[in-house]
């Protein structure tokens, strides 16, 4: 929506951090992306360019992937295509020394495919969006993760 580059989230995640702030980094492609096959390689780039300007700091950050083409239209990726793409995320994280950064899924998460999405194993939980402006919709995603055993000490 704000067409930023891939610097100027890096840039605004670093000047989080110095505030005190957790950033909640998101990353995504755009449906011609995903169409195209780009998937991967965009949100590499993406992740890169943060890993990049924050370095040692990388580990202070909460990341999402939040595909574009799925934000506000109720599509969501399949449990699949969202474990796919987390656990590259999680791979690039690891190799910058942030295993422990949580890595979430954030495209029209509701209660009918909140659990599906959270047992992937790379798929820490769920950055609501509009769902959570109804109570019980909202309840039930919550209910769906603490359905789910804590993984962290698996990685």
């Amino acid at each position: 929506m704000h067409h930023e580059r891939d610097t100027e989230v890096a840039a605004k995640a670093k000047a989080a951090i110095a505030a005190g702030i957790t950033p909640i980094v998101c990353v995504g492609e755009t449906l011609e992306q995903r169409d195209g096959g780009e998937t991967n390689a965009v949100v590499a780039r993406q992740l890169q360019a943060v890993i990049d300007a924050l370095g040692a700091d990388v580990g202070k950050i909460v990341l999402a992937y939040e595909p574009v083409w799925a934000i506000g239209t109720g599509r969501t990726a399949t449990p699949a295509q969202a474990q796919e793409v987390h656990a590259l995320l999680r791979s690039m994280l690891k190799k910058a020394g942030a295993a422990d950064v949580a890595v979430l899924y954030g495209g029209s998460v509701k209660a009918a495919n909140a659990r599906a999405l959270f047992v992937e194993p790379d798929v820490d939980g769920g950055l609501v969006g509009g769902a959570s402006l109804d109570a019980d919709e909202f309840l039930a995603i919550a209910r769906a993760g603490a359905s789910i055993a804590d993984r962290s000490s698996e990685r």
